[in-house]
């Protein structure tokens, strides 16, 4: 027959017990503490920590390195270059038709060059997929870098990769002609760093509105004749002009424009792909082009040979209608 344990030993065998217990209980407490706090920390993370568990139960899996994620400071990042979005009015989704539209979108630096952009307009929502010109960004948010740093993982945009290696970006967009904040988290450098976007509607077509952006001839009440407005000129590198206030011309309810630029330098414009060459022989460059109404941006090119190779510009004129005079004969 075995020995009956004596009171000591079952004393022993007793406390290992509860110490071993202890222990599990201390490992599980240390775990689910350092879930939290990782959670918490924000998006900035970009590795992946495995915190095992002694008693076989399944592993916790955290991004780590939150707690220590950083905004890159201005001396770290190339100096931003401005986004002017003077004269572009914005254009919210209250105004657009459900659609998918290819647009542009200004950034600005260098180091986070959009190559293309398709915007979907769905339901009262705006988003964009942005394809990147490198690959060296993790994620993104819309917001600050120090918002950023802040947010929930689930607040941040990660990196979807295309079949020919680019990476994109999906993102919700308020509105268009407008700058919004932009943090991308660098994958090299694991800082974030603050950029700037302008999602522009200067390419959308007439009919992705809703309703015409323009206050026509027509809503204006306008008789055939000679009228003058004046004009602001937006885009190219801003130092062109045109001169301002225009001359107009109403026939049959077709409206047309003289546009006298403030040099020689251009030989033809294009509005709508129509070709319209130059209206003088000599002077500033001078063009008469159809104008699609007031009160809203109207996209042209000019053919500029000011360089060493001639090249089209992207430029908007906008007409006001406010100070619209009639020119008596």
């Amino acid at each position: 027959m075995p020995r009956p344990e004596s009171t000591a030993g079952k004393t022993r065998r007793d406390a290992a017990k509860r110490r071993t217990i202890m222990q599990k209980i201390s490992i599980r407490a240390a775990a689910v503490s350092l879930a939290a706090m990782l959670i918490l920390t924000g998006c900035g993370s970009n590795t992946a920590t495995t915190l095992p568990m002694s008693d076989g139960a399944s592993p916790v899996v955290t991004d780590s390195a939150s707690e220590t994620a950083q905004v890159a400071s201005s001396g770290e990042m190339a100096a931003p270059e401005e986004l002017n979005t003077d004269g572009l009015p914005p254009v919210t989704v209250d105004q657009l038709k459900d659609g998918e539209y290819e647009i542009e979108v200004d950034s600005s630096s260098s180091m986070f060059k959009i190559t293309a952009c398709t915007l979907t307009v769905d339901d009262g929502q705006m988003t964009a997929r942005m394809t990147m010109g490198g690959t060296g960004y993790l994620r993104v948010y819309m917001g600050t870098g120090e918002q950023a740093a802040a947010a929930a993982e689930s607040d941040c945009i990660p990196y979807e990769e295309n079949a020919d290696g680019t990476h994109s970006f999906t993102v919700p967009v308020k509105a268009l002609n407008q700058v919004i904040d932009c943090a991308a988290f660098s994958k090299n450098k694991e800082k974030w760093y603050e950029r700037q976007l302008v999602f522009r509607a200067d390419d959308l077509p007439e009919e992705a509105y809703l309703t015409s952006r323009y206050t026509t001839a027509e809503a204006l009440g306008l008789e055939d004749g000679d009228y003058t407005a004046p004009v602001t000129l937006t885009g190219g590198s801003g130092r062109a002009q045109v001169e301002s206030p225009a001359k107009l011309h109403l026939e049959n309810g077709q409206l047309t424009a003289t546009i006298v630029w403030s040099s020689s330098n251009y030989d033809y414009m294009k509005v709508d792909d129509e070709k319209f060459e130059l209206a003088n022989a000599e002077g500033n460059s001078t063009f008469i082009i159809p104008v699609k109404g007031f009160d809203a941006p109207m996209n042209v090119l000019a053919d500029t040979v000011a360089m060493s190779t001639p090249h089209e510009i992207e430029y908007t004129l906008t007409f006001d209608s406010s100070a619209l005079q009639k020119v008596e004969p």
